[in-house]
């Protein structure tokens, strides 16, 4: 059984068990998340699509680790101009443990 799963503007391929990385999502270590925005589900034979959520699913999963990503470096450069600039960033993410999905 798997589901598809929209959040932070991008699309998940999830099934319980999987922890899955998520933008950045409001809550404490060991809280419980609720996705409400299901886009597909499927048990293996049969298949619901949304259009363009499925209104009776939804999938919970439990909070297990709030973190930062590794550095990125964005470095903007124009040849023979002596235009430099280097600039790092590290983008936020919440861990998810996926518990189950609910038709």
């Amino acid at each position: 059984m798997y589901a598809v799963i929209m959040t932070g503007g991008k699309q998940y391929r999830v099934a319980p068990g999987d922890q899955v990385k998520f933008e950045k999502l409001n809550g404490e270590v060991g809280n419980s998340v609720t996705f409400d925005k299901v886009l597909l589900t499927s048990d293996g034979e049969n298949v619901k699509v949304g259009q363009p959520y499925l209104d009776s699913s939804k999938v919970i999963g439990r909070i297990t680790r709030q973190g930062r990503n590794r550095k990125i470096i964005v470095f903007k450069y124009k040849r023979r101009k002596g235009y430099r600039r280097k600039q790092g960033h590290r983008q936020h993410f919440t861990l998810v443990n996926i518990e189950n999905i609910e038709e």
